[in-house]
């Protein structure tokens, strides 16, 4: 991938993890105020919007290393919110069609980055 390509493509990225992070926010107004929504709200929240702190992390990274080191941690962070996101579907706590999409978008974000960390420590 070109330089370009490359910058475009970091921007494109960030600008899917912050849409994520505020479509996580908005989710979480919606839950039940009961011991399951509250609980299941606040872990989503702090892991939703922490891959898209993490991530801008990544992008000011020093070295490759550190940069290893941020990847790892929004993938560590998307696996738990995709984790969360799926116990409100099957739970029937939050099953709505918002919900299954954010699921989706969770999903695919975790596999990009996945793929990122992967391809960085193939290089190294």
């Amino acid at each position: 991938m070109e330089s370009s390509d490359w910058i475009k493509f970091k921007q494109e990225l960030n600008s899917r993890f912050r849409q994520f992070a505020l479509d996580i926010i908005k989710l979480i107004q919606t839950l039940p105020i009961n011991n399951e929504g509250k609980v299941i709200g606040y872990q989503l929240l702090k892991s939703g919007t922490s891959e898209y702190a993490n991530f801008r992390a990544a992008l000011r990274a020093r070295s490759k290393a550190e940069y290893i080191s941020k990847l790892s941690i929004v993938v560590e962070e998307a696996d738990e919110t995709e984790l969360w996101l799926e116990l409100l579907i099957e739970s029937g706590t939050n099953n709505s069609e918002h919900c299954k999409k954010l699921h989706a978008e969770s999903l695919e974000l975790l596999k990009i980055v996945s793929h990122l960390r992967k391809k960085q420590k193939n290089d190294i």
